[in-house]
């Protein structure tokens, strides 16, 4: 009764308006304009700054491409819409030669939104045309690391696909200026690198946080025995991974940021915690939910079958090549 009484109230009120007369002229002074969305490139996954002249910044985008500005940020211009793909994961600027620029194509960010990526691009003539280098099966590019010294040597950390397994994943390193890569560190098909450094003091010695993880549409796994620190010393020939005896808490382990890196002592023999909010911690989900496993298998299984999904990962399948 009382939805009857609204919908008749509703049309007695809409009935003076058929007998208004709009006039147009009053709609002359009106001029179309955008009004959004202001951030049409969603977030910011990376940024690189010309050392030399902070005033150039370079920031990639996770489904917008990638920008420069000349202006120390008043103003941008794209300089990536010629590539095949616009997910941008990592940049890294030659500091020796500010012309040759390097890209790493799929966000770092594993989000129910994440965007792939296609593989390296690299540019000699400062973003005006790019080319493939590489690596296109790894999905997601997080960093990349250009060594000090030596121009033709180079790291990459890669996440691989968060959708599924697949043996695309680890660090790699070229030393020929990007033709040829090999694969230095690798853990299994569902651990990638979510993090590399470098100390600055020594190239050769690298800090690599290797993450186990995995993506569903209605789900989201973090964490796992793959999941750790490797320190190599001889430009990541070589790695040895860091146990609970070094510092790390015991347990799988969740992702470790660049942020996230605790202070490593004696040449990175021992660790040391110094941020409490570090992204380091005990892998205690299985623990901490352990008495609804029942209720969450239940739903797991409703939403698989819901989405359509076998409850079994599906297989890796590759992008063309770029």
């Amino acid at each position: 009764m009382k939805n009857r009484l609204f919908l008749l109230l509703f049309l007695l009120g809409l009935a003076p308006l058929g007998a208004q007369k709009l006039d147009l002229k009053r709609l002359e002074g009106l001029k179309i304009r955008s009004i959004g969305p202001a951030g049409m490139s969603g977030r910011v996954t990376a940024i690189d700054v010309l050392l030399n002249d902070p005033e150039v910044i370079y920031v990639g985008t996770a489904s917008g491409g990638m920008w420069r500005s000349r202006s120390g940020g008043v103003t941008w211009e794209p300089i990536f819409d010629e590539a095949p793909v616009a997910s941008i994961g990592a940049i890294a600027v030659n500091q020796k030669n500010p012309d040759e620029i390097w890209v790493g194509t799929g966000e770092g960010n594993p989000r129910n939104t994440q965007n792939s990526g296609l593989g390296l691009y690299k540019t000699i003539d400062g973003g005006k045309t790019w080319t493939c280098v590489g690596l296109e099966n790894t999905r997601v590019i997080h960093r990349i690391l250009l060594h000090r010294d030596d121009p033709n040597t180079l790291f990459v950390a890669a996440l691989g696909s968060a959708w599924g397994p697949n043996p695309d994943r680890g660090v790699f390193k070229s030393t020929d200026g990007g033709k040829s890569w090999r694969k230095v560190l690798f853990v299994n098909d569902s651990t990638g690198c979510a993090d590399l450094v470098v100390d600055p003091r020594n190239p050769n010695k690298l800090i690599a946080a290797m993450w186990e993880y995995g993506r569903k549409p209605w789900t989201f796994h973090s964490g796992g025995p793959g999941s750790g620190i490797f320190v190599s010393f001889d430009g990541g020939e070589s790695w040895k991974k860091r146990t609970a005896e070094d510092g790390p808490p015991k347990g799988d382990l969740v992702r470790t940021a660049k942020e996230g890196f605790d202070r490593l002592q004696e040449a990175g023999k021992t660790i040391k915690r110094v941020n409490e909010a570090m992204a380091l911690a005990p892998y205690s989900l299985k623990k901490d939910l352990g008495k609804l496993t029942k209720d969450l298998k239940k739903k797991i299984a409703e939403l698989e079958k819901l989405y359509m999904m076998p409850p079994t990962p599906r297989a890796f399948s590759a992008p063309p090549t770029c």
